[in-house]
């Protein structure tokens, strides 16, 4: 009998404690306030090496002892993509070198990009003398394999270079000529030997394999059988990560889920999207693409919503940093998705930091920095009430 009590008495202590943790600890997190986590649809396989990437990407961290270096700019992936979300200014990445489309006249002396930190024994970066320089925020990760998986004829179709209708948005593509390791998606355009590129904050990367291989020997110092030179000696060394590795986390990026829409269904919402679509915004930030088929089949013919349109457009003066990437000038931009914005600050300590360079911390000044092909939406986002202005920007923070 003592012995049945001493049990019961056991349960019921673990019961009640088990009760006071849940009252202690935060609930599971709403599917629409966080960007990481998987794309629905993935096999039991997929999940593994969804799995795999995430630590890769996370949970992977570099010292001088696995491969970093001897110059790098960030120690892991997630240092610099907190949640998988926007970067902070911190982590700002910066890119020098090339003033027109002739190419970079910098690669021997560190270009394109500055590692502005080292391993000891050795010393950082510094822009060399007379380049053309940038600064480029980390930028929001999840989503990807969906703008990854748009056809090129539909990135073609929303391209506009010579304004033939007249509307002020000569929207174009980024023309790039690509590494040896990438395999063409579905549908794959052509050009004079370039290819479209879409991704980076000039369109200047093919794909989530290119923007991954690049990131490892460019960010981190890392070789890789993709990319085999080392970033400091330029030298062909051994792989410091195996391809295994850096196929995961490619996996990672392509398989996050999309971020998801707050309150979609409030009043102000609905109106700010409809101010949003009178001030000509959606002619760029365009709300709805499909993907065509793909690889992974979870992604293939799909509708989603990520405001964009992938292409380069003249942003004008203000936003002219006289550097640039591939083919684009130096006051084109690509298009930044807008879906996850108003979940920004979740990353970026607190507060906004955005345009290309996180220059802009309130999503007014962002807008206000518009120039060129927006700057007729900018105008008129400004001549709207203050009332107005307000519904609208409650709409973009609810993407």
């Amino acid at each position: 009998m003592n012995k049945k009590r001493m049990v019961m008495g056991l349960l019921i202590t673990i019961l009640l404690a088990a009760l006071a943790c849940d009252k202690i600890l935060p609930g599971k997190p709403a599917d629409d306030s966080i960007l990481d986590g998987p794309i629905d649809g993935l096999t039991g396989e997929q999940h593994q090496m969804f799995l795999r990437g995430d630590v890769a990407f996370n949970d992977d961290v570099f010292t001088a002892t696995n491969g970093l270096g001897p110059l790098f700019v960030s120690t892991s992936c997630g240092s610099c993509h907190a949640g998988d979300g926007k970067g902070h200014p911190f982590t700002t990445l910066t890119r020098f070198g090339q003033t027109d489309s002739t190419g970079n006249t910098f690669m021997q002396l560190g270009g394109p990009q500055l590692q502005n930190r080292a391993i000891p024994s050795f010393m950082p970066e510094q822009i060399p003398a007379g380049a053309a320089f940038s600064k480029f925020t980390p930028p929001a990760n999840t989503g990807l394999g969906f703008l990854d998986a748009v056809p090129d004829n539909t990135i073609l179709s929303l391209a506009d270079e010579h304004d033939a209708d007249g509307d002020g948005i000569s929207g174009r593509v980024n023309w790039i000529t690509l590494p040896p390791y990438i395999t063409h998606r579905p549908g794959t355009v052509e050009r004079n030997n370039k290819y479209i590129g879409r991704f980076g904050k000039k369109a200047a990367v093919y794909d989530l394999m290119q923007q991954t291989a690049n990131a490892y020997n460019q960010d981190m110092g890392i070789v890789s059988s993709y990319e085999p030179y080392d970033s400091y000696t330029h030298a062909e060394i051994d792989p410091e990560v195996t391809n295994q590795k850096v196929l995961d986390l490619v996996f990672y990026l392509r398989t996050l889920k999309a971020p998801i829409q707050r309150n979609q269904h409030d009043a102000d919402v609905i109106s700010g999207k409809q101010l949003f679509l009178n001030i000509g915004c959606a002619k760029c930030h365009i709300p709805e693409l499909k993907t065509g088929d793909y690889s992974i089949p979870a992604l293939a013919n799909k509708t989603f919503q990520p405001y964009t349109d992938l292409l380069l457009h003249d942003m004008g003066p203000g936003l002219n940093d006289g550097y640039t990437e591939g083919g684009a000038m130096p006051a084109e931009w690509r298009t930044p998705p807008l879906w996850g914005l108003g979940l920004s600050k979740n990353s970026q300590g607190g507060q906004y930091f955005l345009l290309h360079d996180g220059r802009a911390t309130t999503i007014e000044a962002a807008i206000k920095g518009h120039g060129g092909e927006a700057q007729a939406s900018n105008a008129s986002f400004q001549k709207l009430s203050a009332t107005d202005q307000a519904v609208l920007i409650k709409f973009l923070e609810s993407l």
